[in-house]
C-alpha cells in the first residue's frame, strides 16, 4: 500500500509537468484514528475514522496553483492535476514562488522509529476500558470529586508521502496514543476543575490511566478554598505545563514571516543576548520518539535540531522556503502542512533545555511567591511582547507551597520575562510537542485584590 501511494505522488507530479508546470509537488496523507469518551460509567462517544488526501502545489511561470482532493479514483486525478495547473496560470506571478532551493535539499536524517505496532493493533475495547478506569480512579481519589467532566482515550496511525519535481521522495509513518481526564472538586459551595493528560508515540511510554486520572483529581482538590491575593510584585514559578505554554508562545516571535513583517518583538534582536546564559531553547525535528519528529518538513527539506536561543543568545529565526526567499536567507526545515493546505512556518519538538536543580529547590529559596499551575487565555502580544494572563496556583510562603490562589493576573513583557528567568528546573516534561521544566522568574506583577 505504501508503494502505491508513493507511485501515486510521483505520477501526479509527472502529470503536472506534462501539463506545463515548471515545478510540482504532491503531498499525500493517509491515516486512521479512534477515540472513546465516557460519562458516568457509560460510553458517551465512540468513534473510528479513516482519512486520505493529497495536496498538489504547482508553479507555472512564477505563478502558484494549489488544489487538494480526497478522491483517488484514477478518472478524477487527471482533472485534479489539470485544475491545479489552470489555477496557477490565472494567478498573479511572484518570483519568490517555488519549491525549496536545491541547496536546502539532501539526504534525510536517521530519526529512529516513530511507529509502534502495539498502538497500530490496539484492541477496539482498549479505549473503553482505559476511559472507564480513569473515571473510576478519579472518583476514588477523594470524596470531594463530585463530577468527572470528561475522560477520553484514543490512538492515531498515519503516513505521509511526498514527491516533487526537484527529485525529492519522502515517506514517514507514525503512531500516537493519548489519555485525558478532566475532574471537578466541590467543597463549601466552591467548585474547582482541573485536568491531566498524556500523549506518546509508543504505548509503553504512556502513563497509566490510573495515574492520569488521579493527577487530574489531585490538582482539582488542591485548589479548593482558593482566593485572590493582593496585587504585588513577587517571584513567580511556572510548573512544567505552564512553562511549556510560555515557551510555545515564544515560538510566535521567531516565526520568520512575522519577523520579516516587523510583527515580532524579537525582529531586531538576532545575535543579541535576550536571556541568562542558562537559557537554551531548541526546536528539534530529530528527537527520538518525539510527537513532532519527522525526517523531512512539509516541503521535503531535511529536518534538524535548531538552537533558537543558545546560552541566552538569539541565534536563529524559523523559515519555510517562501519566507526564506523573502528574507534572503535559507529554509530551516520548518515548513508545516496538511494535504489541505500550503506550507507555512511551524515548529517540531520545541523545548527549553533543563537545568540541574530540582523544582523543590527553586521553591524553597523563596520567602514568598506564586506557583502557577493553570492559566487562561493567550495573553501574549507578539508585536510588543506584552504578556497578561489569568492564573491560578498555590501561594509560596517560607519556601513551601501553601494556600490555593485564583482570579489573579500574571503580567509582564516577554523580553523582560526572558531576562528575569533566574531558575530552571531539572524536570523537563513533554505532554505534546512542546516541553519545558519548572521555571522561576525573579519578579513579575501579580494583580489580584
Amino acid at each position: 500500500m505504501s508503494t502505491n501511494y508513493e507511485q501515486l505522488a510521483k505520477k501526479l507530479v509527472a502529470r503536472a509537468k506534462k501539463m506545463g508546470a515548471k515545478q510540482a509537488e504532491a503531498f499525500v496523507q493517509v491515516g486512521r484514528e479512534a477515540s472513546c469518551r465516557v460519562r458516568d460509567g457509560e460510553i458517551e462517544h465512540l468513534t473510528q475514522s479513516t482519512s486520505k488526501g493529497v495536496g498538489l502545489r504547482v508553479i507555472v511561470k512564477n505563478r502558484l496553483g494549489f488544489s487538494w482532493t480526497s478522491d483517488f479514483e484514477p478518472s478524477s486525478l487527471n482533472a485534479f492535476v489539470d485544475r491545479a495547473v489552470k489555477l496557477a496560470e490565472s494567478a498573479a506571478p511572484n518570483p519568490l514562488n517555488g519549491l525549496p532551493d536545491e541547496r536546502d535539499l539532501g539526504a534525510f536524517p536517521k530519526i529512529g522509529s516513530l511507529y509502534d505496532p502495539e498502538v497500530a493493533s490496539l484492541a477496539p475495547d482498549w479505549k473503553i476500558k482505559a476511559a472507564l478506569e480513569m473515571e473510576k480512579a478519579a472518583r476514588a481519589l477523594d470524596s470531594r470529586i463530585k463530577t468527572i467532566e470528561s475522560v477520553e482515550a484514543g490512538e492515531q496511525v498515519g503516513e505521509v508521502f511526498l514527491a516533487s519535481s526537484a527529485g525529492v521522495t519522502g515517506y514517514s509513518q507514525g503512531t500516537s496514543v493519548y489519555l485525558y481526564t478532566g475532574a471537578v472538586a466541590e467543597a463549601d459551595g466552591q467548585l474547582q476543575n482541573s485536568w491531566w493528560y498524556d500523549a506518546r508515540r509508543f504505548l509503553n511510554d504512556l502513563e497509566t490511566p490510573e495515574h492520569v486520572a488521579r493527577e487530574a483529581a489531585r490538582r482539582a482538590v488542591r485548589m479548593l478554598g482558593a482566593k485572590k491575593v493582593k496585587s504585588q510584585k513577587v517571584p513567580v514559578v511556572f510548573d512544567p505545563m505552564m512553562a511549556a505554554s510560555f515557551i510555545g508562545g515564544i515560538a510566535g516571535a521567531v516565526n520568520g514571516d512575522s519577523v520579516y513583517k516587523k510583527a515580532s518583538f524579537l525582529a531586531n534582536k538576532l545575535g543579541q543576548t535576550i536571556a541568562p546564559s542558562t537559557v537554551t531553547i531548541v526546536d528539534d525535528g530529530l528527537m527520538e520518539k518525539g510527537l513532532a519528529t519527522s525526517p523531512f518538513d512539509g516541503e521535503g527539506v531535511p529536518t534538524r535540531r535548531s538552537a533558537i536561543v543558545e546560552k541566552g543568545v538569539l541565534e536563529t529565526f524559523l523559515y519555510d522556503a517562501f519566507t526564506a526567499r523573502k528574507a534572503k536567507t535559507r529554509s530551516t526545515g520548518n515548513a508545516s502542512r496538511g494535504y489541505r493546505s500550503l506550507p507555512s512556518i511551524g515548529t517540531h519538538n520545541l523545548y527549553l533545555e533543563p537545568g540541574t536543580r530540582s523544582p523543590e529547590e527553586l521553591i524553597k529559596e523563596l520567602p514568598h511567591g506564586f506557583y502557577v499551575t493553570s492559566m487562561l487565555g493567550h495573553g501574549s502580544n507578539m508585536v510588543t511582547g506584552d504578556y497578561s494572563r489569568g492564573a491560578t496556583g498555590l501561594w509560596i510562603e517560607n519556601g513551601e507551597l501553601t494556600r490555593p490562589v485564583q482570579e489573579v493576573t500574571v503580567a509582564g513583557n516577554l523580553l523582560d520575562m526572558l531576562s528575569r528567568l533566574d531558575g530552571i528546573g531539572s524536570d523537563l516534561t513533554f505532554r505534546g510537542s512542546v516541553g519545558a521544566p519548572t521555571i522561576r522568574f525573579n519578579e513579575l506583577t501579580v494583580s489580584g485584590e
